[in-house]
């Protein structure tokens, strides 16, 4: 009987209760490489029972950390949306509630952050960055890393890339035992890998297995946004994610950070970030404080025998199939037009969806590569120069909400009154920045931020955050609000970097 597996994002399941980047420079400060590209000369040892992979385990454990998370637990509770002390509830206003609201407030004041997961890391650079999935570190108020050799550090993040579940953090520590990068490009099907990680807690843990699968498509939800995996059958459980898939020869060649499983624990299929794409996200982190993503402007299906058959193709039955062009696209100023098959980009060739996708994210805007496509069952070539989500070959800056320039203040109830609302934040401790240049000043009231209604600072915050994760092209602001005069009013702001 046919059962259906669950994708596990592997890592902060154990809580308290149970492309080597383009500019080669840049990269030798961050992470130790093989010169050349050559694989490293260390021996693989074998005896009677095959493999011996010592060696391999040997060098690359005191490369991967224990990542502990923290954060405060709420102890409130909550009838509705307003906190009520339950014996006020039960027994009326002034039954000692407001006594006990005043411990309950002091306690939570002293209530230091608890452990509310744990996964790996892998440290890349002697003086202490570790790179790890960002579903380890999402929402920890505190990050502790303890070393093979027991020594503990907090870790601070140096920046985090949800869409490929990729975090890099700092520890100040120096001299550390950093790993070696490999390229997961030269990896093979069939080739043996080792999986180093804390599984369960069980500290510098090593299983082995093979490379299954190349660029493996797996469905993720929406929170990631890689679509190529290293498949292995190395045994990776809760814990193991952002730790390090090693080849035979000690080099990384990816970061673990997913299994298929009915029971949240290893069922034979485990998935891994290849490195090329690890190795370049890290570095604009470091280099941009944020990834670089090009975008071909395109939207496509994978090409197959029916979808060839239909579309009288008959060059190929592999590829991505253009189903359309967007205007003012890379690929449109490249000729690319609909019904073209692409079949390669930058010399390697592309089979399906999840091999475009992985080539793509080893690029930045402005790079250069050339795409090799089918069209009228022909082979032909061009030359594309890959543009950023808004449409310019500019590298993007680290934008924050404090780009806003300001600060928001709740409105007191007599406030709200006085204005006719409900609900609004005020803009306060105005300076220059995007909402300056936006016309809005000191006092402005702000009551919804594209249509969601705000009354904190929290919450326009978050707000802003979503519009920035977005992949859409608009990064804006739909502010409704009220002038200091009392006059209704809708304000747009661009939270877009503007162009060098």
């Amino acid at each position: 009987m046919y059962k259906k597996f669950t994708l596990i994002m592997a890592a902060m399941a154990i809580t308290a209760s149970s492309a080597f980047a383009s500019n080669d420079e840049t990269m030798s400060d961050i992470f130790i490489t093989p010169q050349n590209n050559e694989a490293i000369s260390t021996p693989v040892a074998t005896n009677r029972y095959g493999l011996d992979f010592t060696k391999a385990a040997e060098s690359t454990i005191n490369s991967v950390v224990s990542i502990k998370s923290f954060a405060t637990r709420k102890q409130q509770q909550y009838f509705g949306n307003d906190f009520i002390d339950p014996f006020d509830f039960f027994f009326g206003p002034g039954f000692g509630g407001q006594q006990r609201k005043q411990q309950q407030q002091q306690q939570q004041q002293k209530s230091e952050p608890q452990p509310i997961g744990s996964g790996s890391g892998v440290i890349i650079s002697e003086d202490g960055y570790i790179v790890t999935n960002n579903h380890v570190i999402d929402g920890a108020e505190k990050l502790e890393v303890t070393l093979n050799d027991n020594r503990k550090f907090n870790a601070r993040v140096i920046g985090t890339d949800p869409n490929t579940d990729i975090a890099l953090l700092k520890i100040s520590a120096t001299k550390l035992s950093p790993i070696v990068f490999g390229n997961s490009d030269n990896v093979k099907v069939g080739e043996w890998v080792l999986a180093v990680g804390n599984p369960f807690g069980l500290n510098s843990s090593v299983t082995a297995g093979i490379v299954s699968a190349k660029a493996r498509g797996v469905s993720k939800g929406n929170n990631v946004g890689i679509e190529s995996f290293i498949q292995h059958d190395a045994a990776v459980n809760p814990g193991n994610s952002g730790g390090a898939l090693v080849n035979v020869d000690g080099e990384l060649i990816g970061i673990n950070t997913m299994i298929y499983s009915q029971t949240g624990n290893y069922a034979g299929h485990s998935f891994a970030i290849p490195s090329t794409v690890v190795n370049k996200i890290v570095t604009d982190i470091k280099q941009y404080g944020s990834v670089q993503r090009a975008v071909l402007g395109i939207q496509f299906v994978e090409l197959d025998a029916d979808k060839a058959k239909d579309e009288n193709i008959t060059a190929t039955t592999e590829g991505v199939y253009v189903n359309k062009v967007n205007d003012r696209s890379s690929a449109k100023d490249a000729g690319i037009k609909e019904g073209d098959v692409i079949v390669g980009l930058n010399g390697v060739t592309i089979k399906n969806g999840a091999q475009m996708l992985e080539e793509m994210s080893k690029l930045r805007p402005g790079d250069k590569a050339t795409i090799k496509y089918i069209r009228d069952n022909k082979t032909k070539t061009t030359t594309v120069t890959f543009k950023n989500d808004q449409g310019t070959t500019n590298i993007t800056k680290s934008s924050d909400f404090t780009s806003l320039g300001c600060a928001f203040l709740s409105l007191t109830a007599d406030e709200k009154e006085e204005l006719g609302i409900s609900n609004g934040v005020k803009v306060t401790g105005l300076k220059d920045g995007k909402f300056k240049a936006a016309g809005i000043t000191n006092g402005f009231v702000i009551t919804e931020i594209n249509n969601s209604r705000v009354n904190n600072q929290d919450e326009v915050e978050d707000i802003y955050n979503a519009i920035m994760r977005d992949k859409d092209n608009d990064k804006v602001m739909f502010i409704t609000g009220i002038k200091t005069n009392g006059k209704k009013t809708y304000i747009a702001v661009d939270l877009a970097d503007p162009e060098e």
